[in-house]
């Protein structure tokens, strides 16, 4: 009588310990379905979207704007310095004819002449390098506001979507193959435009 006890007590405790193992293994499948399931229709998406980064610079009215002023300071400058070349050119051009006419009163006068030729060129090509490289710095400014902006909207564009992580995808980026549903590029590009004209930023 007690040997069947200890058999019903055991068959029990091991009924109980399975029980418990498929309630929680019931509440933890549970909890990973509902953590990948997304959107108002229940669907299987995950919580992951991307980008197409070209597709969204060229779109973006900032961006744009930002472009359109970056053009115009690169031909600005270029402007400046094609002036100062076409100067120069002009000047070596008559340097050189008067050598060929020996319209110098003396060879000093002549390596003078020269001499402030050369020092102008040299002070072209600094000011050439410089403004470049004042234009490549403006650049990296322009892009580092333009990320920042884009990071911040996103922030305020994804507060009621939920998405987990959004990725960036240009050409030969990362993101080889993806569903269409998991591109939310154009409605990006709506929402950055609609606070940027509302905002101006």
């Amino acid at each position: 009588m007690k040997n069947i006890n200890y058999v019903i007590n055991g068959v029990l405790a091991v009924a109980v310990v399975i029980l418990f193992i498929m309630q929680f293994s019931d509440k933890k499948e549970t909890s990973v379905t509902k953590t990948f399931t997304f959107g108002e229709d229940s669907t299987s998406l995950l919580p992951v979207a991307y980008i197409n980064v070209d597709s969204l610079f060229f779109n973006y009215n900032y961006s744009k704007d930002l472009t359109e002023v970056m053009l115009k300071k690169q031909e600005n400058s270029r402007a400046s310095v094609n002036q100062k070349a076409n100067s120069l050119r002009s000047e070596m051009q008559d340097f050189q004819r008067k050598l060929e006419n020996n319209a110098f009163l003396t060879r000093e006068r002549a390596e003078q002449e020269q001499q402030r030729l050369l020092n102008k060129q040299q002070e072209l090509q600094e000011l050439d390098a410089r403004l470049a490289q004042e234009l490549m710095t403006e650049q990296q400014q322009m892009n580092e506001q333009l990320l920042d902006t884009i990071v911040t909207q996103l922030k305020k564009f994804n507060a009621n979507r939920g998405y987990q992580v959004i990725f960036s995808n240009t050409m030969g980026d990362n993101i080889l193959l993806a569903d269409d549903p998991y591109d939310i590029t154009a409605e990006v590009i709506d929402f950055l435009n609609k606070n940027y004209s509302s905002s101006g930023k």
